[in-house]
Protein backbone atom coordinates (compact mmCIF):
# COMPACT_ATOMS: atom_id res chain seq x y z
CA UNK A 1 0.00 0.00 0.00
CA UNK A 2 1.78 3.19 -0.49
CA UNK A 3 0.61 6.27 0.53
CA UNK A 4 1.17 10.11 -1.03
CA UNK A 5 2.29 13.03 1.04
CA UNK A 6 0.58 16.23 0.62
CA UNK A 7 2.03 19.55 1.49
CA UNK A 8 0.63 21.53 4.41
CA UNK A 9 -2.09 23.66 3.46
CA UNK A 10 -0.64 27.13 3.92
CA UNK A 11 -1.28 29.16 7.27
CA UNK A 12 -4.11 31.67 7.13
CA UNK A 13 -3.21 35.08 7.96
CA UNK A 14 -4.11 35.69 10.96
CA UNK A 15 -2.53 38.79 11.53
CA UNK A 16 -4.98 41.64 12.62
CA UNK A 17 -4.26 45.43 11.86
CA UNK A 18 -5.34 48.61 13.41
CA UNK A 19 -7.05 51.23 12.67
CA UNK A 20 -6.12 54.61 11.16
CA UNK A 21 -5.26 57.33 13.41
CA UNK A 22 -8.05 59.62 14.35
CA UNK A 23 -6.51 62.65 15.04
CA UNK A 24 -6.19 66.29 13.37
CA UNK A 25 -4.91 70.01 13.90
CA UNK A 26 -6.29 70.19 17.06
CA UNK A 27 -5.60 67.00 19.07
CA UNK A 28 -4.28 67.73 22.33
CA UNK A 29 -4.43 64.61 23.88
CA UNK A 30 -3.83 61.02 22.24
CA UNK A 31 -5.51 57.82 23.70
CA UNK A 32 -3.80 54.90 22.55
CA UNK A 33 -5.02 51.32 22.68
CA UNK A 34 -3.22 48.19 22.38
CA UNK A 35 -4.76 46.40 18.99
CA UNK A 36 -8.40 46.52 18.19
CA UNK A 37 -10.60 43.29 19.50
CA UNK A 38 -12.63 41.21 17.77
CA UNK A 39 -15.63 42.74 17.57
CA UNK A 40 -13.76 46.10 16.67
CA UNK A 41 -12.21 44.64 13.66
CA UNK A 42 -15.50 43.09 12.43
CA UNK A 43 -17.59 46.49 12.65
CA UNK A 44 -14.40 48.28 11.62
CA UNK A 45 -14.92 50.55 14.47
CA UNK A 46 -12.91 51.88 17.25
CA UNK A 47 -13.81 49.67 21.28
CA UNK A 48 -16.70 48.03 18.98
CA UNK A 49 -17.83 45.30 21.63
CA UNK A 50 -20.82 46.19 23.47
CA UNK A 51 -19.13 45.29 26.86
CA UNK A 52 -16.10 47.90 26.18
CA UNK A 53 -16.57 50.69 28.57
CA UNK A 54 -14.53 53.21 26.66
CA UNK A 55 -17.17 55.40 24.38
CA UNK A 56 -19.52 55.81 28.24
CA UNK A 57 -15.91 56.28 30.36
CA UNK A 58 -14.64 59.30 27.65
CA UNK A 59 -17.97 60.59 27.37
CA UNK A 60 -17.98 60.84 31.16
CA UNK A 61 -15.28 62.38 31.14
CA UNK A 62 -16.13 65.06 28.44
CA UNK A 63 -19.79 65.64 29.38
CA UNK A 64 -20.52 64.03 26.07
CA UNK A 65 -23.17 61.30 25.56
CA UNK A 66 -20.90 59.56 23.15
CA UNK A 67 -22.54 56.22 23.27
CA UNK A 68 -25.84 57.65 22.18
CA UNK A 69 -24.44 58.85 18.83
CA UNK A 70 -23.69 57.00 15.63
CA UNK A 71 -19.89 56.35 15.23
CA UNK A 72 -18.77 58.73 12.83
CA UNK A 73 -20.53 60.99 15.19
CA UNK A 74 -18.36 59.81 18.38
CA UNK A 75 -15.53 60.55 16.31
CA UNK A 76 -16.54 63.86 15.49
CA UNK A 77 -17.57 64.84 18.86
CA UNK A 78 -14.38 63.51 20.53
CA UNK A 79 -12.46 65.25 17.71
CA UNK A 80 -14.08 68.26 18.37
CA UNK A 81 -12.71 67.75 22.11
CA UNK A 82 -9.43 67.90 21.36
CA UNK A 83 -9.15 63.95 21.62
CA UNK A 84 -7.03 61.74 19.27
CA UNK A 85 -7.49 57.31 19.40
CA UNK A 86 -4.62 55.44 17.58
CA UNK A 87 -3.13 51.72 18.96
CA UNK A 88 0.72 51.24 19.82
CA UNK A 89 0.25 48.13 17.84
CA UNK A 90 0.21 48.51 13.83
CA UNK A 91 -0.47 44.47 13.25
CA UNK A 92 0.13 41.32 14.94
CA UNK A 93 -0.47 37.53 15.40
CA UNK A 94 -3.76 37.54 17.48
CA UNK A 95 -6.00 34.36 18.82
CA UNK A 96 -9.19 36.15 20.05
CA UNK A 97 -9.22 39.34 21.59
CA UNK A 98 -6.46 39.48 24.28
CA UNK A 99 -3.98 41.22 24.97
CA UNK A 100 -1.66 38.44 26.12
CA UNK A 101 -2.15 36.70 22.79
CA UNK A 102 -0.39 39.40 20.66
CA UNK A 103 2.56 37.52 19.29
CA UNK A 104 4.89 38.69 16.06
CA UNK A 105 3.76 42.41 16.74
CA UNK A 106 4.72 45.19 14.64
CA UNK A 107 4.45 48.58 15.82
CA UNK A 108 3.38 51.74 15.16
CA UNK A 109 5.10 54.67 14.74
CA UNK A 110 4.10 56.74 17.91
CA UNK A 111 7.14 59.03 17.20
CA UNK A 112 6.24 59.98 13.20
CA UNK A 113 2.51 60.73 14.00
CA UNK A 114 3.56 63.25 17.33
CA UNK A 115 5.94 64.60 14.98
CA UNK A 116 3.32 65.75 12.26
CA UNK A 117 0.86 66.69 15.34
CA UNK A 118 2.38 69.00 17.72
CA UNK A 119 -0.36 70.22 19.35
CA UNK A 120 -0.92 67.05 20.95
CA UNK A 121 1.13 67.99 24.70
CA UNK A 122 -0.26 64.46 26.42
CA UNK A 123 -0.83 60.88 25.43
CA UNK A 124 -2.90 58.33 27.73
CA UNK A 125 -2.64 54.73 27.58
CA UNK A 126 -5.59 52.27 27.65
CA UNK A 127 -4.38 49.52 29.48
CA UNK A 128 -1.61 47.56 30.83
CA UNK A 129 -0.50 46.11 27.44
CA UNK A 130 -0.82 49.59 25.66
CA UNK A 131 1.52 51.22 28.27
CA UNK A 132 4.07 49.24 28.28
CA UNK A 133 4.52 49.22 24.73
CA UNK A 134 3.80 52.57 23.73
CA UNK A 135 6.35 53.55 26.27
CA UNK A 136 8.84 51.20 24.74
CA UNK A 137 8.18 52.59 21.27
CA UNK A 138 8.52 56.30 22.50
CA UNK A 139 11.73 55.81 24.26
CA UNK A 140 13.23 59.14 25.53
CA UNK A 141 10.66 61.21 23.68
CA UNK A 142 8.08 60.33 26.21
CA UNK A 143 9.50 62.49 28.54
CA UNK A 144 8.41 65.17 26.40
CA UNK A 145 4.46 64.69 27.11
CA UNK A 146 2.10 64.20 30.17
CA UNK A 147 1.72 60.66 29.93
CA UNK A 148 -1.42 58.64 31.76
CA UNK A 149 -1.78 54.95 32.53
CA UNK A 150 -5.20 54.30 32.85
CA UNK A 151 -6.96 50.67 33.38
CA UNK A 152 -8.02 48.97 30.35
CA UNK A 153 -12.33 49.79 29.49
CA UNK A 154 -11.92 46.40 28.15
CA UNK A 155 -14.37 43.35 29.89
CA UNK A 156 -11.65 41.68 30.54
CA UNK A 157 -10.22 44.28 32.84
CA UNK A 158 -12.81 43.27 35.69
CA UNK A 159 -12.45 46.61 37.81
CA UNK A 160 -15.89 48.30 38.48
CA UNK A 161 -16.68 51.11 36.22
CA UNK A 162 -16.60 53.88 38.94
CA UNK A 163 -13.05 52.87 39.94
CA UNK A 164 -12.44 53.37 36.20
CA UNK A 165 -14.28 56.36 35.80
CA UNK A 166 -12.18 58.21 38.91
CA UNK A 167 -9.19 57.56 37.27
CA UNK A 168 -9.99 58.10 33.47
CA UNK A 169 -10.98 61.66 34.89
CA UNK A 170 -7.31 63.00 34.98
CA UNK A 171 -7.83 63.18 31.27
CA UNK A 172 -9.83 66.25 32.04
CA UNK A 173 -6.41 68.24 33.48
CA UNK A 174 -4.86 67.13 30.08
CA UNK A 175 -7.51 69.39 27.83
CA UNK A 176 -7.89 72.11 30.47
Amino acid sequence: MSSSLSAPAPLADTRKRCFDPVVDGQTRLLILGSLPGEKSLAHSQYYAHPQNKFWRLLGDVLGADLQGLPYEARLASVLAHGVGLWDVVAQAHRSGSLDSNIRNRDDNDLPGLLARFPAIRAIAFNGGTAAKVGIKVLGEQAARYRIMELPSSSPAHTKPYLEKLEQWRVLRHALA
